[in-house]
């Protein structure tokens, strides 16, 4: 039974990767463009990874998009802001394993703390995502503020403000959006695999 179970779980795991990938590679059902960023939806399959399977299996699967991230900055950038920033792997795969690390831990000490798991999981989806946002943004600015001409065509004391626009336009609805959508995907995968231990 045990080992019926470990299989069951390595083949939820492997759709969720599979997700990951076409994700990145079919357009608009994970990045929508939006000027030179792109809206994020991804995050929510490692979130939903992270929130059924907890912290390990999250981070796999940010991780899993961390690289393929970082490898489409080479051969296929989202944008053409992608072909610069995302080729560090500080800013294209750490933010992505983070999600899940986050997302994992957070929700598990929420709901040992409080009982509540559906809190749990939308307090930890919004975190997770903020992560990721605050994470990639605050590290283009710490490496490439100085080529912010170049980037984006405005002057290094614009750019702070700039990057504070972005969290405000795209991080903060892609962390509500994580917060509506991932309990509602995690919570009945998670009645799923727990009806099925039982």
């Amino acid at each position: 039974m045990e080992s019926k179970d470990k299989i069951f779980r390595q083949v939820l795991i492997a759709l969720f990767s599979a997700i990951i990938i076409i994700q990145n590679f079919i357009p608009f059902l994970g990045y929508i463009p939006m000027g030179p960023l792109n809206l994020t939806i991804i995050h929510i399959t490692v979130i939903v990874t992270a929130l059924v399977f907890g912290t390990k299996y999250g981070s796999i699967i940010g991780g899993i998009w961390g690289v393929i991230t970082f490898i489409r900055a080479f051969v296929w950038p989202t944008s053409p802001l992608a072909a610069i920033v995302f080729v560090n792997p500080l800013i294209s795969i750490l933010p992505r394993i983070l999600i899940g690390t986050v997302a994992g831990w957070l929700f598990k000490f929420l709901t040992l703390r409080t009982g509540k798991k559906y809190l749990g999981m939308t307090v930890a989806a919004v975190a997770g995502s903020l992560v990721n946002t605050i994470l990639v943004l605050g590290q283009i600015y710490l490496f490439y503020r100085g080529h912010s001409m170049a980037l984006y065509h405005i002057d290094i004391q614009a750019l702070l403000p700039y990057l504070l626009g972005v969290i405000a336009t795209n991080g903060i609805p892609e962390a509500i959006l994580a917060g509506i959508l991932a309990p509602m995907i995690a919570k009945p995968l998670r009645k799923m695999m727990i009806d099925r231990i039982k």
